[in-house]
């Protein structure tokens, strides 16, 4: 008892804030609001480390490989895995949408209105740079800084200085460090975070979109326990499993208590650590798993679409139908940012790709909104079990050469 007491401490300590903040949220209602700038502290020194951390650990990892085969072959597998789960995990809300619809009873008259459409091609290049260095001191540009930062790393190995390897290794551990002492504060934070969250929406988010979200929340659910078990294991076993449920937990409350794929990096990255992943794989995987790996929102996509499907009278049948779905849902995931509420570009890309006019767009929004935590956690958590993927076959490759 006292063993299984103190390697779940800390997690029992967040679950315990966590249910104190959801009690006085039923309790003072609105007022528990008050309570929300001491959770707001929390994030936002969440969000303050991922820059220096996601600069510091890509550039460090990057800057003392050796054997630049086996970091050519961590960027292949993990674009291969990160399509492959995201793909999974459409598919899998699809099945899901398709036993039970989303949509119901639920009948809205939509006006034509004027349809607007999205430059793809302006949406790209916003999305992978900047056109101002100290645009990428920004947490809205995550995708230029991830780029920089790998083209930084792959600089200081060319030029081969030890002295500059060894202070981005340093600043590495510091940022480490630092992401330690913040987490002191996070039974507080997260308390305060959930007291303001029931308090302000406890009774709104059962409406009309009631069906979709017990849905969404329900194959979450089924996503995270089967599909997680199965990735793990296939590469750890089951001693694997009983570590990965271990030290899992902080990632998870941590994602559905901020809502952000970017504020849960850094205790995506501890859990990393605690459960030995290859820190030349999980210092360069999961940062950029943060914003292209999006299981959960991939999911909501799928839901997102065929509640559309359903407002506006088409049937969302066809394999065609279907296999354009998955793709936009996997698009989707590699568009949204890793921010609260950062999903607004996947919908709006989802309007614009299937010419639905504007009143679409806050309708998705919506769902977007109420299926956020657990989406959020699937993002977050998923980078995980993808992590320890690219690690498994990284060294089966490895050994076979």
């Amino acid at each position: 008892m006292k063993r299984v007491l103190k390697n779940y401490k800390f997690p029992i300590i967040l679950l315990t804030s966590i249910i104190i903040g959801c009690i006085i949220g039923v309790i003072f209602k609105e007022d528990a609001i008050n309570l929300k700038p001491f959770g707001t502290v929390f994030i936002n020194m969440l969000y303050t480390i991922v820059i220096p951390l996601v600069f510091f650990t890509i550039s460090s990892s990057i800057s003392k490989i050796k054997n630049y085969k086996k970091l050519g072959k961590i960027f292949l597998y993990m674009f291969i895995i990160f399509i492959i789960t995201s793909a999974i995990a459409a598919l899998f809300m699809l099945i899901g949408v398709k036993i039970v619809d989303p949509v119901g009873n639920i009948n809205i008259l939509l006006s034509e209105g004027v349809k607007e459409s999205i430059n793809i091609g302006d949406k790209i290049v916003d999305m992978l740079t900047v056109n101002d260095f100290y645009l990428l001191l920004s947490k809205s540009s995550m995708l230029p800084l991830i780029i920089f930062s790998i083209i930084f790393g792959f600089a200081v190995n060319k030029v081969k200085d030890e002295r500059v390897v060894s202070i981005l290794s340093s600043m590495s551990n510091i940022m480490m460090k630092v992401i330690n002492i913040i987490m002191y504060y996070a039974p507080i934070g997260l308390c305060a975070y959930f007291a303001s969250l029931v308090g302000e929406y406890g009774t709104e988010i059962i409406g009309s979109y009631a069906r979709s979200m017990i849905l969404y929340y329900v194959m979450s659910i089924l996503f995270f326990i089967i599909f997680y078990t199965i990735y793990i294991y296939m590469a750890r076993g089951r001693s694997g499993l009983k570590e990965f449920f271990k030290h899992i937990f902080t990632p998870t409350v941590t994602s559905l208590g901020t809502c952000s794929s970017l504020a849960s990096l850094p205790s995506n990255i501890e859990c990393a650590s605690n459960l030995g992943i290859d820190p030349d794989i999980a210092n360069t995987t999961l940062p950029i798993g943060a914003t292209m790996h999006m299981e959960g929102s991939s999911m909501a996509s799928i839901l997102k679409i065929a509640f559309l499907f359903g407002i506006f009278g088409k049937n969302f049948t066809g394999i065609d139908t279907y296999l354009i779905a998955i793709l936009i849902a996997v698009l989707s995931g590699v568009v949204m940012s890793g921010i609260p509420g950062g999903g607004l570009i996947g919908e709006m890309l989802i309007v614009s790709l299937y010419g639905f006019n504007l009143e679409a767009f806050p309708i998705i929004a919506t769902i977007g909104w109420i299926v956020d935590p657990p989406a959020t956690c699937l993002n977050v958590v998923g980078d995980i079990p993808s992590a320890i993927l690219i690690e498994e076959c990284v060294n089966k490759n490895t050994k076979q050469v």
